[in-house]
């Protein structure tokens, strides 16, 4: 009886290695065919979301406890599953949104009433791995960042209809970050194209603080960090930020070229430290102080988080944030409002995205951040612009906003995993 189970169980390991080893081969089989614009696959049929029914009227219903400033209103502008970062496309009414699983979604305004028409998975041929950062070239090529590879999708909105789509593979499989350092932990990268036409990737460090064997390791690679390569071949490879927990939202300030970035801290070290934090880039290499020490000045080296980095001091020059957040508050996707829909106050200023705590003894969080800036591009007041999906009275979420998208009208669109929905703040005026 014995021997009959080990034989199964062998025989079915065997069937599921040869089974993944099987997509693994077809799922590369298909990049190459794409990368030379040849047919991957001859099903053409792509399913749509449902973007009516009864968890549409369920999140509508939601939308009403959402406070606001006088003179705005959010509405649901569609139904996308696990939802994360968005990238507005240049040409179209559409949006492309990446998720932590394996899909990444089209969104279409086919009429441009504000409301999604059409959503559906972007490039099925292909499987992506936590496809979390989306963005675009200058010319409108689509970049997808996932945990360990980088695509470039040229004229992704125009290609977007079938289930093929011409592909640059920009970095390969494996090659973002060394294999031996991938983990479950912090794997969602963002990406952004700056001024400079280079492609700019956060990579979070693995750990909630790295072990002190790792620290020069990972200041060298950019992992805890913000590395900028070229968006077509991955070429000329350069860290631009270090000393950076986890990133999860980056900008660049469209008057000044400066770019901005979120950055969430070290958990485990109680309920109110340390701080989120906003920070700005100033020059090639800068160093934000982690793993030695948060925000303006909680040290982290030798605490009960990090007992092994006792003794290590930060660096003779690094750089505080521009703005601290209350502990834990997880700020993710930002973005600076360079539109007109919205009023004076707004304009030039930048919204954030806090996706609200997991491991605090009082949730906190779920709502959006402004920011304004000084005449000198640095960072003025911030105030909370929109709360509620966070239930004061049960103490549970009915959504976790994760990116924020300037729309072709000027409203903001916010991206919701939980819900799994985009929502549209629109100005009414008064």
């Amino acid at each position: 009886m014995q021997f009959r189970k080990t034989v199964t169980a062998t025989a079915l390991t065997g069937a599921l290695l040869v089974a993944f080893g099987g997509q693994t081969q077809a799922q590369g089989q298909n990049l190459e065919k794409l990368k030379q614009m040849k047919v991957a696959t001859t099903d053409l049929s792509i399913p749509l979301v449902p973007q009516t029914g009864p968890n549409a009227s369920a999140i509508r219903e939601n939308l009403k406890r959402i406070k606001l400033p006088p003179g705005f209103k959010i509405d649901l502008f569609a139904i996308v599953p696990d939802a994360r970062h968005m990238a507005v496309g240049p040409s179209t009414n559409m949006l492309f949104v990446g998720t932590r699983k394996t899909t990444v979604w089209a969104v279409t305004d086919r009429n441009s009433d504000g409301v999604a028409d059409e959503v559906k998975t972007f490039a099925p041929s292909l499987k992506f791995t936590n496809p979390n950062g989306v963005c675009w070239t200058k010319d409108g090529f689509l970049i997808i960042a996932e945990h360990n590879r980088v695509l470039n999708f040229p004229a992704a909105e125009f290609f977007y209809e079938g289930p093929d789509v011409a592909v640059i593979e920009v970095v390969s499989q494996g090659e973002l970050i060394p294999t031996e350092e991938e983990s479950y932990n912090h794997g969602a990268r963002t990406c952004r194209v700056g001024p400079d036409g280079m492609l700019y990737v956060t990579l979070g460090q693995p750990f909630n603080v790295q072990p002190r064997d790792k620290v020069a390791l990972y200041e060298k690679l950019g992992i805890g960090g913000i590395v900028r390569l070229n968006a077509f071949d991955g070429s000329k490879r350069e860290v631009v930020a270090r000393g950076i927990r986890n990133s999860v939202g980056q900008d660049f300030n469209p008057k000044d070229g400066k770019l901005w970035f979120t950055d969430n801290q070290t958990d485990g070290m109680g309920d109110d430290t340390p701080p989120g934090e906003l920070n700005r880039v100033t020059r090639v290499g800068e160093h934000f102080g982690y793993p030695f020490i948060h925000g303006n000045n909680v040290q982290i080296a030798g605490t009960s988080a990090a007992p092994d980095l006792k003794g290590m001091k930060p660096p003779a020059q690094w750089t505080k944030p521009q703005v601290e957040f209350a502990a834990h508050q997880a700020q993710l996707g930002m973005t600076f409002y360079a539109s007109k829909m919205f009023p004076a106050k707004y304009q030039g200023g930048i919204f954030v995205a806090t996706h609200g705590s997991w491991n605090r003894t009082k949730p906190t969080g779920a709502l959006i951040d402004f920011i304004s800036l000084k005449a000198d591009g640095t960072a003025d007041k911030h105030e909370v612009f929109a709360e509620g999906w966070l239930d004061a009275e049960t103490n549970s979420y009915r959504g976790r906003p994760v990116d924020v998208a300037v729309w072709k009208d000027g409203s903001l669109l916010v991206s919701d995993d939980f819900a799994g929905a985009i929502y549209r703040i629109s100005y009414q005026g008064n």
